[in-house]
């Protein structure tokens, strides 16, 4: 399964660490963990294209992405991205599990 954690601080999303496998077909061929992967590439791209200056880390099957709390935009964008891995979720259910943690 797809961990995909958010984290907020003040009401507002700052990051995400997302690692896993879906295990929805074996790893290559998993269209699952490419939409997901797609879609972290993407939102890492629209932080750092949008001037909220990401900090992004990969390491293994983890990736970890960052920006400053009080940056609005970033809040939107990372919540948008959270929204999207929940319809790949009811489309392809038990893949990814989603929590938000409060930092």
């Amino acid at each position: 399964m797809i961990c995909a954690e958010f984290y907020k601080s003040g009401g507002l999303f700052g990051g995400f660490e997302i690692s896993g496998h879906s295990g929805y077909a074996e790893s290559g061929e998993d269209i699952v963990c490419a939409s997901v992967s797609s879609a972290v590439q993407l939102i890492v791209n629209i932080l750092d294209e949008s001037g909220c200056n990401p900090s992004a880390n990969a390491v293994d099957n983890t990736v970890s992405c960052s920006v400053r709390s009080s940056e609005k935009n970033a809040d939107v964008f990372i919540r948008v991205f959270r929204n999207h891995l929940e319809s790949i979720l009811e489309e392809f259910p038990d893949t990814i599990k989603i929590t938000i943690s409060e930092v």
